[in-house]
């Protein structure tokens, strides 16, 4: 969809949208959201419904950071310390390494 062609009313509502849906754990929305209205919300021609795009905006992109940040960090822990765990880091993985941990 090319945005130039959007009413700024539409805009809004669907920047609003992606960002609603981010909320349902689906952090990859709020990616696309900051991403897909970048320019819209910093470098576009000043319009009334920018300043809410800009917060949608910079929120979402926040979040997106936090959820690949924290899915990280979720990543090193449970590569480093699945061994130790015992059964429950068996049961956490979907396929079991052979050999000596």
């Amino acid at each position: 969809m090319n945005l130039e062609k959007v009413p700024n009313e539409r805009k809004l509502t669907l920047c609003r949208k992606y960002y609603m849906a981010g909320f349902a754990f689906l952090p990859f929305m709020w990616a696309v959201n900051a991403i897909w209205f970048l320019r819209e919300a910093f470098w576009a021609p000043p319009y009334p419904e920018q300043k809410q795009i800009r917060k949608y905006v910079i929120v979402s992109g926040i979040g997106a950071v936090v959820w690949l940040v924290g899915l990280i960090i979720w990543v090193i822990i449970f590569q480093e310390k699945r061994s130790d765990w015992g059964a429950l880091g068996d049961q956490l993985s979907f396929i079991i390494p052979k050999g000596i941990p």
